[in-house]
């Protein structure tokens, strides 16, 4: 049972909230300046090492295969050594990943470092999810503020590409886009360390183990939650990681606008997240899945069905409906388990969301390569989209979870927002 305390701990307490939010809106937005702008990087990489379609996509298999191995085999730790141990280990892998991009110009060894960053990633993100769900008072909460993190996430995916088409234009390195974001990572090794972190809110009896990730893949909850993540993943890669290319042999009226299609999906992606804090303070969270997915979809095969003239603006503005899917599906999925599994439960999720945002551009590749034509990438990701309507269309018809997640908001938020638990050095 956690100790009542007093106006000046209280007030410390949420300091120490505030200056924890900070952080993890900050990890999400420096890690997403890298893995976010590999669509703009693919086309340079491609040329400069004279490469195809599916080998160059390995920029984007190697981050998204480290993530997802750590995620599922090391997510355990937040739960086991803690949040902030984890964060700063991840952290510190990260940093040490994106650093050594100075250090040669090799195709292999690039794609090293980034399964390298890749591993860091998963840790550090395992850790930052659990941590939030730490800091949540309800299950509603958590769900809002991943939204909120999810922003921020979005803003780095802004920043990214500008940087890379910034040094590009001046002739620079694509290369400064990692060690940019090395540097951000130092700053934030330094402030997660001198930070105070909130002790669990549940404490296990027994210490989770390395297979609890494996145990829940069997949990029909975690299954339906996972499954829904990839399809969403596998549509949000056909558009940032593929649509560059798709869009390069666009030659109409509309050519400046084809350039910047992605930077405007990141835009409207980043500012539909912090709307949907908006949306999910006045719906029903599946409402606003079913709702945000059906719009989605329809996009996207409005922009097979017109081809490169109607692509240019379709693709970009399911942005804006993909921007709530992604947290609400994630935070959602993580709350209807234990607060002494949300590291575990984390890890599993995002190892779902990576082995999607490895295999489906692989898919997309490798079919472009095959039929050879890139548009093929996009018909996949409409597929993929529109099975996650169906899968959203049955969840707001049953409400299979309601239950579950009122059972949380009563065992583990209803506790958090009673007693606030004392922080720790």
């Amino acid at each position: 049972m956690a100790s009542r305390q007093g106006p000046a701990e209280a007030g410390a307490a949420v300091g120490s909230s505030t200056l924890l939010k900070i952080l993890v809106f900050a990890m999400f937005a420096m890690f997403a300046m890298t893995t976010d702008s590999v669509g703009t990087v693919i086309p340079e990489v491609i040329r400069q090492f004279d490469l195809g379609l599916t080998a160059g996509g390995s920029f984007q298999y190697a981050t998204m295969s480290g993530i997802a191995i750590s995620a599922i085999a090391l997510g355990f730790l937040a739960d086991r050594l803690g949040r902030k141990v984890t964060i700063l280990i991840g952290l510190t892998m990260f940093g040490l990943g994106s650093a050594l991009f100075a250090a040669g110009n090799d195709f292999l060894f690039f794609v090293s470092l980034l399964f390298v960053s890749g591993l860091g990633i998963g840790i550090f993100k395992a850790g930052a999810l659990a941590l939030i769900g730490d800091l949540s008072r309800s299950t509603h909460e958590h769900a809002r503020t991943m939204n909120l993190i999810e922003g921020f996430f979005g803003v780095g995916a802004i920043i990214g590409p500008a940087i890379v088409a910034y040094l590009l234009q001046v002739g620079a390195s694509w290369t400064w886009v990692y060690l940019i974001a090395a540097a951000m990572c130092g700053l934030l090794i330094l402030g997660s360390a001198t930070a105070r972190f909130p002790r669990p809110v549940i404490a296990r009896d027994k210490a989770t183990s390395p297979t609890e990730a494996i145990r829940l893949a069997a949990d029909p909850t975690a299954l339906f939650f996972g499954t829904a993540l990839m399809f969403y993943v596998g549509a949000e890669a056909a558009v940032y990681v593929w649509a560059p290319t798709y869009l390069a042999d666009y030659s109409g009226s509309w050519v400046a606008l084809a350039a910047y299609a992605v930077s405007i999906f990141f835009v409207l992606r980043a500012a539909g997240r912090f709307v949907g804090v908006w949306l999910l303070s006045r719906m029903n969270w599946t409402t606003v899945l079913l709702l945000c997915s059906t719009a989605m979809a329809l996009l996207f095969w409005a922009a097979v069905i017109g081809g490169r003239e109607v692509a240019i603006f379709a693709l970009p503005v399911t942005g804006l409906f993909m921007s709530v899917l992604y947290p609400t599906i994630n935070s959602t999925g993580i709350s209807c388990f234990d607060k002494g599994r949300h590291g575990s439960v984390a890890g599993l999720l995002l190892f779902f969301t990576c082995l999607s945002a490895v295999f489906a551009p692989l898919a997309m590749g490798a079919l472009g390569d095959w039929l050879g034509d890139s548009a093929y990438s996009i018909v996949l990701g409409a597929v993929m989209a529109t099975l996650l309507v169906v899968q959203c269309a049955w969840n707001a018809a049953r409400q299979p979870f309601a239950a579950r997640l009122a059972q949380r908001n009563l065992d583990d938020y209803h506790t958090a927002e009673v007693e606030a638990a004392p922080v720790t050095g």
